[in-house]
């Protein structure tokens, strides 16, 4: 008896299949073989990174302030940023 696939299923199922047609067709350009994957240098690649990178810092805050910042949504870090150098003229 064949079981049916849920939408989700059907979905991945019909990716997994591309993804094999494609790779038959030769239509992706990096093969990752055993001897690239083993040349590969731990990190980021070169150049990958902005020459001012930020740097993580360790701040401590009371409990009711950072649950205030996190309700505002992802990207609640960028946005302290951002009113911390408007607040310091650093822009």
């Amino acid at each position: 008896m064949k079981k049916k696939l849920d939408a989700e299923q059907e979905e991945f199922a019909g990716a997994v299949l591309n993804s094999i047609r494609q790779a038959k067709a030769g239509e992706y350009a990096a093969v990752h073989t055993p001897a690239v994957i083993t040349a590969r240098k731990r990190g980021r690649p070169t150049g990958s990174t902005k020459p001012e990178a930020k740097i993580a810092v360790k701040l401590r805050l009371d409990p009711d302030v950072l649950a205030v910042l996190r309700a505002t949504g992802a990207g609640w870090q960028t946005r302290v940023n951002r009113v911390l150098r408007e607040r310091f003229a650093l822009e």
